[in-house]
């Protein structure tokens, strides 16, 4: 099973407004599980997405309701690119510094996309996660 052979482009934009993101991440989830066959996959995605949207929301945009991030999903030549941007003014982040023992409120969700992703490019205010997905 896996994937099947297809080309896949979704584009989203969602308020900052915490309540919201479940249902979000949900309708992405539910168009992803046409295309993809495995479980072990859609829980990845899952998590990544999750993530990615919830940090944008949150960190990115304070929560400020005004704000989007924008989402762009593309799935092409085996390979999910997953690319959040948000409103804010962009993280300069470390992986190599987070030491899961401080047990710190903030940069564990970039961590577990950076472990779920074979690929994550942090720009600035805009994070894009690639997943193999053969």
């Amino acid at each position: 099973m896996g994937v099947m052979k297809v080309e896949f482009t979704y584009c989203a934009s969602i308020n900052s407004d915490l309540k919201l993101i479940k249902n979000f991440v949900e309708e992405i989830l539910n168009k992803l599980n046409r295309i993809i066959d495995n479980g072990d996959t859609m829980f990845d995605l899952r998590l990544i997405l999750n993530e990615l949207v919830i940090n944008g929301v949150f960190h990115g945009n304070e929560c400020i309701e005004t704000k989007c991030v924008n989402l762009t999903l593309e799935i092409k030549n085996g390979q999910i690119r997953i690319e959040v941007k948000d409103e804010g003014g962009g993280i300069d982040y470390d992986f190599t510094k987070y030491d899961p023992l401080d047990l710190k409120c903030s940069g564990r969700g970039l961590v577990l996309v950076h472990g779920l992703s074979d690929e994550l490019i942090v720009k600035n205010n805009r994070i894009i996660a690639i997943k193999n997905i053969q």
